[in-house]
C-alpha cells in the first residue's frame, strides 16, 4: 500500500509522431519515500548535465512582423515552457526593424555567453541572423569577406529555428516539418546539423550570403514583382507567380561553373540528403583545377542554384531533391528557352515525384563554383566590337534597358538570393562547405522516424 504522503517525479521525454513532428511527452514515478524520490531526481539531472552537446543559455530574437504575425504568441505559449522546463535560460529580443537582429549580432551581442543564437520567424529571419553571426565571426578572425579567395571562419555557436514565417522552407528541408514544438525540442537535445553557406559577389565586392536559392529569371521575375505587392501578404507570391509565367520572359547570357569532382554524386542520382550525411569535406583551393571551368552559352527562362533541396509543404521534394546541405556543393539548374507549355510542365513536376529534371530544356549540374554575366554587359565590355553600326545597336539596347516604355523583351532580370532581390546581375558565387550548424539533424528516414522506442529525456 502507498503512503498517504507520496512522493512522485515527472520525467518529460521527445516522442515521435507522423510527418517528422515531435512532441513532449512525461512520465510519472510514484515513491513512498521521500529521500528515494530524491534520489531518482538527483540521478537525472547528473545523467543530463553529462550531456555537453545540450544547450544551457540561448540568445532568441522574436519577428513580430513575419508571416501572419504571431511570432511572439508562438514563442510565449508554445516555445517558452519547455525551454524553462529543459532548464534553458534565455535572452530574448524582440526586433523593432529590418536587419535589427544582424546589426545587433555583428556589433553589440556578447557572444561568449551563450551556446547558441534562436531566431523566431520566417526565412527572411533566419538570414539575418545567419548574416549577423557569419559576418561576426569574419571579424573576429581578420577575414576580409570581400575576397573570393578568402576561405570562410565557420562560425562556432549553432542556429536555432522556429518556424513563424510564410513558408519556412530553411526549417522544412532541415527538421522535416514547420512545426515550432518540433524545432524547440531539436534545439534542447542540442541536435546539430552542419550547412554549406554561398557567398555571392560582384567583382571585388560582398553582396550577400546564400543557403536555399539563388534564383535568376523566373524566380527573379516573381521576387521582384511581389514586392510591390507586400500589402496582399502571402497571396502575393500566387498572382506574381501566375503573371511571371504568363509573361514568359527569357534572358540571354553566359554562366560559367567548376563541377564538382570526387564522390559527392550528381543532382539525379536520387540520394536525398538524410540524417547524419555530413561528409568530411575540405575546402577546395582555388588555385587548383582552374581548367575544368566549363562555359555554357544561351537564352534561359531560369537560372537557379540551390544549396539544399528547397523543400516546402507546396514542394514537398523541392527544386533540386537531391541536393546536400553540407558536402561543399550547389545545384546549378539551367532551365533553357522553351515554349510556355513545356515550362508549365517542368514548374508542375516540382509538386510531384516526376522527375523535374526529365526534359530536353533542362540542365543541372553539382557545381562548387560558378559565375554569370548578362548578354549585356558581355557586349559592354568588348573593346573591339566587329559588327557594323555595333555603337547604335548598343545605344538602343541602352535606351530598352532604361524605359519601360519600350516594347522590347527585357535584357535582365534580378537575383532572388534567399527572398532578397540583389543589386547586381553579374555575380560570383563559391560554396563554403559547412560554414553554420544548426540546432537540427536533417530530415530523418521515414522506418526511424516511426520507431516507437526512440525516445529522449528532457
Amino acid at each position: 500500500m502507498w503512503h498517504s504522503r507520496l512522493c512522485f517525479s515527472a520525467v518529460f521525454y521527445v516522442e515521435r509522431t507522423r510527418q517528422h513532428c515531435w512532441w513532449c511527452s512525461n512520465v510519472t514515478f510514484h515513491c513512498s519515500e521521500h529521500s528515494l524520490c530524491l534520489l531518482w531526481v538527483q540521478t537525472i539531472r547528473e545523467q543530463l548535465a553529462l550531456l555537453t552537446n545540450r544547450p544551457k543559455s540561448l540568445l532568441v530574437y522574436i519577428n513580430p512582423y513575419g508571416g501572419k504575425q504571431h511570432g511572439k504568441q508562438i514563442y510565449d505559449h508554445k516555445v517558452a515552457p519547455i525551454f524553462s522546463r529543459a532548464s534553458i535560460s534565455t535572452d530574448v529580443i524582440v526586433t523593432e526593424r529590418a536587419n535589427h537582429a544582424r546589426d545587433h549580432l555583428k556589433t553589440e551581442a556578447d557572444l561568449k555567453k551563450y551556446d547558441g543564437v534562436v531566431c523566431v520567424g520566417g526565412d527572411g529571419m533566419f538570414s539575418e541572423i545567419m548574416h549577423g553571426l557569419v559576418s561576426h565571426t569574419q571579424q573576429e578572425a581578420g577575414v576580409d569577406e570581400n575576397s573570393m579567395e578568402e576561405t570562410l571562419m565557420p562560425c562556432g555557436l549553432r542556429i536555432g529555428i522556429i518556424p513563424a514565417g510564410s513558408t519556412d522552407c530553411i526549417c522544412y528541408a532541415t527538421v522535416g516539418s514547420n512545426d515550432p514544438v518540433t524545432s524547440a525540442l531539436h534545439i534542447i537535445v542540442g541536435d546539430s546539423q552542419p550547412m554549406d553557406v554561398c557567398s555571392v559577389h560582384n567583382e571585388d565586392r560582398f553582396l550577400r550570403y546564400s543557403v536555399s536559392l539563388l534564383g535568376y529569371g523566373f524566380y527573379g521575375d516573381v521576387l521582384t514583382d511581389s514586392e510591390r505587392k507586400r500589402w496582399m501578404g502571402p497571396a502575393r507570391y500566387d498572382i506574381s507567380g501566375v503573371k511571371t509565367f504568363l509573361s514568359h520572359r527569357y534572358y540571354e547570357g553566359t554562366v560559367s561553373f567548376l563541377p564538382a569532382e570526387g564522390n559527392l554524386g550528381t543532382p539525379r542520382d536520387k540520394m536525398q540528403c538524410r540524417t547524419g550525411d555530413a561528409p568530411n569535406v575540405q575546402q577546395p583551393k582555388l588555385f587548383e583545377c582552374q581548367d575544368t571551368w566549363t562555359v555554357i552559352r544561351g537564352k534561359f527562362l531560369a537560372i537557379n542554384a540551390a544549396s539544399m533541396s528547397c523543400a516546402c509543404p507546396r514542394s514537398p521534394k523541392g527544386l533540386s531533391p537531391s541536393a546536400h546541405l553540407a558536402d561543399g556543393t550547389t545545384d546549378l539548374i539551367l532551365v533553357r528557352k522553351c515554349s510556355r507549355l513545356d515550362f508549365l510542365r517542368h514548374l508542375l513536376r516540382h509538386t510531384n515525384k516526376d522527375d523535374q529534371f526529365d526534359h530536353s530544356f533542362v540542365e543541372v549540374y553539382r557545381v562548387k563554383q560558378f559565375r554569370f554575366t548578362p548578354r549585356y554587359q558581355e557586349c559592354d565590355s568588348e573593346v573591339d566590337l566587329r559588327e557594323s553600326g555595333a555603337t547604335g545597336k548598343r545605344f538602343l539596347s541602352q535606351i530598352c534597358r532604361e524605359h519601360r516604355a519600350c516594347g522590347c523583351m527585357p535584357s535582365q532580370s534580378n537575383w532572388n538570393c534567399d527572398g532578397e532581390i540583389l543589386p547586381h546581375t553579374a555575380i560570383q558565387v563559391r560554396v563554403h562547405c559547412q560554414l553554420i550548424k544548426l540546432f537540427a539533424r536533417g530530415v530523418e528516414e521515414q522506418p526511424v522516424f516511426e520507431d516507437p522506442y526512440a525516445h529522449c529525456a528532457i
